[in-house]
This record gives C-alpha cells, sequence and structure tokens, in this order.
C-alpha cells in the first residue's frame, strides 16, 4: 500500500499549508496593525484575518461540483497555484488594499486544499486504512501550525522582526506542493473511470496498490457510479459451478452468479425467508423490533451498518490483501477460468467509447465484440497455484476491501438481459465438504448498460459484458437531481449537521482564549523570566499548546481504522463536554489560585488533545465517504460550505457572546452543543470503517428507502417455525 500512503501524504501538504497559514497571521497580526496603524480600526484588522474565510466561502459554492468535471487533480494543482500566489503577494504588500487580496486569494486555496484533499485521498485509499490516510490532513495541518509558531517565535526574537516575511515564506512551502501536485499526484481512479478513462484508471490503481491485478476494484469503480437503485438484502447459500459446463442447472432457485474476470462464476442457491438469520435478520430486525426508545429513535443506516459490523466474520490467517474474508480464500479454490486463453484484448477509453444508437447498429452488423467482452481482460491477470494442483489457474481472490466480494446475476435469467450487481459478504461456512459459503449480498440494478449473449451462444462461464462508462454518462440524470435521491439526501443531512455541529462545538473559542487561560495558569510569567517579550511568549504558548496535539492526532490516526469514526466519536465527545463543564466549573467554584490555574490548563489541552482525535477529522473523513462518485464533489461543497458558514458565525458571535453571557456562558454553551452532537452520533452517524466507498453507498440507499424498517414480527415467526421444524 505504500504508493496509495505516499499520494496521500502528499496530497495532506496543502492542509500543512493551512494550518501554516493560521498560525503565521497569529504571529504577524500583532506587527500588521502597528504598521498600518489599524489599532483605531478594528474592522480592519479583524478583516486581514477573516478574508481568508471569506475567500474560502465562496470558492467552496463552487469547487466540487467543478472538481467532478474537470476531476481532483486540477483543482489541487489550482490550490498550490493560488498558495504560492497569495505568498508573493503577501511578501509584497505595500498597503492593507494588497494585503487584503492576498489574504482573499489565500483564501481561495485553502477552500480548495480543505474541500477536496478528503475526497482524493477517500478515492485512492484502500479501505483497510482509509481513516488512517485521511486523518493525515489534520496531523498535517496541525503540523504545519506548529513548525510557523516555531518560525514566527524565531523571527519576533529580531530587533525589527519583518511581518512580510513571516507571510511570505508560503510561497517556498506553496512552490514544493506545486511540484508535487504537478508530477508525482495522479487523478483520482474513481473519477477517472466516471469520465470513461479506463486505460488510465487501470494505470493508477496499479500503482496505488502496488500489484498489477485490480480487476476486481476496477469493476468495482465502474459500479459505483451508480446514485440510486432499490436494493435488497438476500441471502445464499454460494457453492462451485456444476462439473459439465454443458449441464443444465437444476432447481429453478438457483442462480449463476458471475466474478469480475471472463469465465469466473458460481452457482448460489437463495434462502427462503424462514432460513435467512444472520445479517439479513440482524439489519432488519435492529430498524424495527419492539425495543428501548433507543431502538426506535436510531435510524435504520446505523443499525444497518452496524449489523454488517458486529457479524463480519474474521480474516483467516494467511487470506489476501483484499479479502479479509474466508469467502474469497472458499471460492478462490473453486472458481476457475475458462478460456483465459482467448480473451479479446481490452484497450477501453474514451476516445473509442460506444454511443446506444451505434452499438446497436454494431450488434446487428454481428461486429460487436467490444460489446460482448467482460468489463477487464483476463490475459493480464496473474494465475495462481491453489489447491487444484500445481498450474491449476484460479479466479483471482482479492476482494473489494473489508470483506466484500463484487459478482453480477442475471435478474430473470440470460434471455432477460437484465443483469443486477451483487456486493457479497461471507456469513459463515455452509458445508465443508462441498467447498460453499453462506453469504449475504446487496442487490440492485447495475450502474450500467448491460448486454448478455443470448442463450444459444452462451457457454459456460461467460457473464454478462459492460458497455463503455461514457454510454450510461449521458442518460444519467442531472447532479442537482440526484441529490434528491433518498440515499443521497440522507447522508447529506448527515455530513452538513457533523460540520455544523464540529464548528459550535467551541473549538474556535477554546483557542483563540488558550494563551489567556494559559496566562492565568503562570506560564508567561515563567516565560516572562527567561527575558521573552509579551509578543514572544503569546506566540510560544499557542506553538506548546499545538505540540501537544500531535501525539493525540497520531493515537487517532493508528484507531481510526481499529475502532472507528463512530467509536471514537462516542468515546471523545463525552471527554470534550467534561474537560467545557470542569472549565466553567473551575471559574464559579472558589480555590485556590494555583488549583484554579492548574484544573483550567488541564482542561484546556484535554478538551484540544480529544477535539483532534475524534471531532476535528472525522466529520469530514465521512463527509468524504458517504457520497456516490457522481456527486461526491458537489455534495462535499455543500458540506464544506456548512463548514465555513459555521465558522464565519462562531468567529463573529464570540465577541457578541462575550459581552451577553461571560467568558462561562460562552464554554457552557458549547458544552450544550457537544451534548447535543453526541446524541446525533449515537442515533444518526453510522460507523463506515474498512467497508468500500461503493457499498457504503448502498446502505445508505437501503436504509434511506425504508427497507430496515419493513416489519419484523413475521420474520420472527417463521424463524421460529423453521426452529421448531429443525428440533
Amino acid at each position: 500500500m505504500r504508493g496509495a500512503v505516499l499520494v496521500a501524504i502528499a496530497a495532506a501538504i496543502g492542509n500543512m499549508l493551512q494550518g501554516w497559514d493560521n498560525a503565521t497571521i497569529a504571529g504577524a497580526v500583532l506587527y500588521i496593525k502597528r504598521e498600518f496603524h489599524l489599532e483605531a480600526q478594528p474592522a480592519i484588522e479583524g478583516l486581514v484575518v477573516a478574508t481568508s474565510l471569506i475567500g474560502a466561502t465562496v470558492i467552496t459554492t463552487f469547487s466540487g461540483p467543478v472538481s467532478d468535471s474537470v476531476g481532483r487533480r486540477p483543482m489541487l494543482i489550482a490550490s498550490s497555484v493560488l498558495y504560492f500566489l497569495a505568498g508573493l503577494l503577501m511578501l509584497w504588500s505595500p498597503n492593507v488594499h494588497v494585503l487584503l487580496l492576498s489574504r482573499l486569494v489565500d483564501g481561495f486555496a485553502i477552500g480548495l486544499a480543505v474541500t477536496l484533499v478528503p475526497v482524493y485521498i477517500s478515492e485512492t485509499a484502500p479501505p483497510e486504512i482509509r481513516g488512517l490516510l485521511n486523518t493525515l490532513p489534520q496531523f498535517t495541518g496541525s503540523g504545519g501550525m506548529f513548525l510557523s509558531y516555531c518560525m514566527v517565535f524565531a523571527m519576533t526574537l529580531a530587533p525589527h522582526p519583518d511581518w512580510r516575511l513571516m507571510l511570505g515564506a508560503l510561497s517556498l512551502l506553496s512552490l514544493a506542493y506545486l511540484i508535487l501536485t504537478v508530477w508525482y499526484l495522479p487523478e483520482s481512479p474513481r473519477w477517472l473511470v466516471s469520465k470513461g478513462k479506463m486505460k488510465e484508471a487501470r494505470v493508477v490503481l496499479q500503482m496505488l496498490r502496488g500489484r498489477d491485478d485490480v480487476a476486481g476494484e476496477m469493476a468495482l469503480l465502474v459500479e459505483g457510479l451508480g446514485t440510486a437503485g432499490d436494493t435488497a438484502i438476500e441471502e445464499y447459500i454460494v457453492g462451485p459451478p456444476v462439473a459439465d459446463a454443458d449441464a443444465e442447472v437444476d432447481g429453478g432457485d438457483r442462480v449463476t452468479l458471475y466474478g469480475p474476470e471472463r469465465g469466473m462464476s458460481w452457482v448460489a442457491q437463495p434462502l427462503p425467508l424462514g432460513a435467512q438469520g444472520s445479517m439479513l435478520g440482524s439489519a432488519i430486525g435492529l430498524g424495527s423490533r419492539q425495543g428501548s426508545v433507543l431502538d426506535h429513535l436510531r435510524d435504520p443506516v446505523v443499525a444497518l451498518f452496524g449489523s454488517v459490523h458486529d457479524l463480519k466474520a474474521p480474516a483467516p490467517e494467511g487470506s489476501l490483501r483484499g479479502g479479509g474474508s474466508m469467502l474469497f480464500s472458499n471460492l478462490g479454490s473453486m472458481l476457475s477460468f475458462h478460456d483465459n486463453k482467448h480473451a479479446p484484448p481490452l484497450d477501453w477509453d474514451e476516445e473509442n467509447a460506444v454511443a446506444d444508437g451505434a452499438g446497436e447498429q454494431e450488434e446487428e452488423d454481428g461486429d460487436d465484440d467490444h460489446l460482448r467482452s467482460p468489463l477487464l481482460d483476463a490475459r493480464g491477470m496473474s494465475s495462481m497455484t491453489t489447491a487444484g494442483g500445481p498450474g491449476h489457474e484460479t479466479a483471482t481472490t482479492m476482494g473489494i476491501g473489508g470483506g466484500w466480494q463484487l459478482a453480477w446475476k442475471y435478474a430473470d435469467g440470460p434471455e432477460s438481459g437484465v443483469v443486477k450487481r451483487m456486493y457479497l459478504h461471507e456469513e459463515a461456512a455452509a458445508g465443508e465438504a462441498s467447498g460453499a459459503v453462506h453469504a449475504a449480498a446487496l442487490v440492485s440494478q447495475s450502474a450500467l448498460y448491460l448486454h448478455g449473449k443470448p442463450p444459444h451462444q452462451q457457454q459456460h462461464g461467460d457473464g454478462p459484458a459492460l458497455m463503455h462508462p461514457a454510454a450510461a454518462e449521458a442518460a444519467a440524470p442531472s447532479a442537482w437531481r440526484e441529490l434528491l435521491e433518498p440515499g443521497v439526501r440522507h447522508a447529506l443531512v448527515c455530513g452538513v449537521t457533523m460540520q455544523v455541529l464540529q464548528q459550535f462545538s467551541g473549538i474556535n473559542g477554546v483557542l483563540y482564549y488558550t494563551p489567556q487561560i494559559l496566562n492565568q495558569a503562570g506560564v508567561s510569567v515563567l516565560l516572562a523570566s527567561l527575558g521573552l517579550g509579551p509578543d514572544s511568549t503569546s506566540i510560544l504558548i499557542s506553538g506548546l499548546t499545538t505540540l501537544l496535539m500531535l501525539p493525540a492526532i497520531g493515537v487517532a490516526m493508528r484507531l481510526m481504522d481499529v475502532s472507528g469514526r463512530r467509536s471514537l466519536l462516542l468515546w471523545t465527545i463525552p471527554v470534550l463536554i467534561a474537560s467545557l463543564v470542569v472549565l466553567v466549573a473551575a471559574s464559579v467554584v472558589p480555590m485556590a489560585a494555583a488549583a484554579h490555574a492548574a484544573v483550567a490548563t488541564g482542561s484546556v489541552m484535554v478538551y484540544l488533545c480529544c477535539f483532534v482525535m475524534g471531532f476535528g477529522p472525522i466529520p469530514n473523513i465521512l463527509c468524504a465517504e458517504i457520497f456516490p462518485t457522481r456527486v461526491r464533489g458537489l455534495c462535499i461543497a455543500i458540506c464544506s460550505l456548512a463548514f465555513w458558514l459555521g465558522d464565519i458565525v462562531v468567529t463573529y458571535s464570540l465577541p457578541v457572546m462575550l459581552n451577553w453571557v461571560g467568558l462561562n456562558g460562552v464554554f457552557g454553551f458549547y458544552a450544550v452543543v457537544c451534548c447535543v452532537a453526541l446524541a446525533f452520533v449515537a442515533l444518526r452517524v453510522p460507523e463506515t470503517k474498512g467497508l468500500p466507498l461503493e457499498v457504503i453507498t448502498e446502505f445508505f440507499n437501503v436504509g434511506a428507502r425504508g427497507l430496515a424498517t419493513s416489519p419484523a414480527p413475521a420474520l420472527e415467526e417463521e424463524e421460529e417455525e423453521d426452529h421448531h421444524r429443525r428440533h
């Protein structure tokens, strides 16, 4: 996974520049207001700091839709160019008007980075480490703040500190970021697939994953282009295909499932409703059974995600990288390639995309091999030696991540030509003798146009062929219409609410008053005894505060894919509430000065460390995970817009609230908001760790369409009857 890690680190430099700029302007403004005599013009002084917020808010309104159109990489390049221009302007700045212009350009760069870096990392990272890599922006941002504070502190020791050099140093760092974005960062493979650039997407995936076989993931990216669909949860006993290639599959209930590679197929026996009770029973039951008030209030989407994580089988020892489930090990020994040597070459790209009319005409002419071909060419796959014997070629057992496997089936037999996609997840071993496994599946209509061979032309192992993604792009509804789809709308409410609650949870107020609180603790007096001036002392205190955040973010990076996003929020938000309550109590309850200083300082440190572990990075991570590929940029822009608007409201309302209720009242208000946030996370925020982005989207579709809230008593009665029959 080295390729994905290096790409994520390079992309996260954009957030490091944001942190660098935030810390630099905090120190430079002390000298800016003196040179331009802004002490009597607080509005202009506020604009010097806040113009970047305005610029970020403005650019966010269209950055997402533009990135969906032109790609993620060009927008990151634009961000690095804007950072560079802003640094040069700030280095020049002959007057306050040019300085305000430079801050506006800087805000444009920050808005692009904050909005699109999490999206880019989510679309390039493997599911197993996506949370870790998407915590990198938080780490690099805090690291940039610390490094900037160190630079500013060193410059404040000079006889005449130059604020232009402080701000202009951004141009050197942004130049390095520009070089990385232009010559190293690839385009997001998901965006490439959405535009039909299959060759480029395959090359990028091979680089990111460090292997040549990316067949399963390529097919997954194609199927992830849709945003809506009536998704069903079904269960199967999955076994090897019949031995005789020409034999009819007996039993009308049996279906043949096809994998991404040509000839990869196996037989599945659907379970009757009465026999189902693992993932299906838990998913429906958690959302509908009579229980506590919490069960009735909990979002069905949360119940669905919880059922998957609760029932996920542990990865067997020696399982392959992409699987994480015995399903792939078992199927890998039973699914064999057929006619791989004769697989036609596949060299898709947007220049040879086929429109509907052209495809139908070629089908009539009989020259439709490129339409009949599988999505991916199996000739380039690496063969594997398994229990079948030396040299026995088997289907690759790389899953799509998180214990999931992608397959297709004909809806009403091959003659129908209607093919549905399936995301399979192993539930339990069904029979060691036959090698069959019990698998649950999310079944929905495929995102693309599908063409199957007529029944008399079919051979054993043949599967549906997927047309070029560009052919489906023209028929897709507009992005704004897709926002009204239940699954997308449901995810959007979750993302926007998380961003707003994060901003109103108090981070801006605590950071703003950290120097004041630490000053009460006597830290500034101690540092002043070392011969430091008030400006240097203030910058050093802020730098030390930022330094304490870095180990906490490191812990969060380790836990993000182990404990999960939801668990981290449920554990850290109560600590935020407790620290704010203690901070208020320390000012209300009479105590010695030393004790008051120690309690207040400890509360601030605990608050900041817990915030950067949970509520700091996780809203951006979730927003980059829960939306479909085609509208991910647009949706993340809406969520980012809520973030920046919330930031502006909190920043400008803070002085008003201080005059109205005082500092204790402000921190009390933040504690109440954190309580609301804790309830929202418990009831409405699902756990997305380890799941492919496309599977996350399917679960939002299922829950939002009410499938998880269907009546369960009938299911329970059938399960009880089935239990009596067996015993």
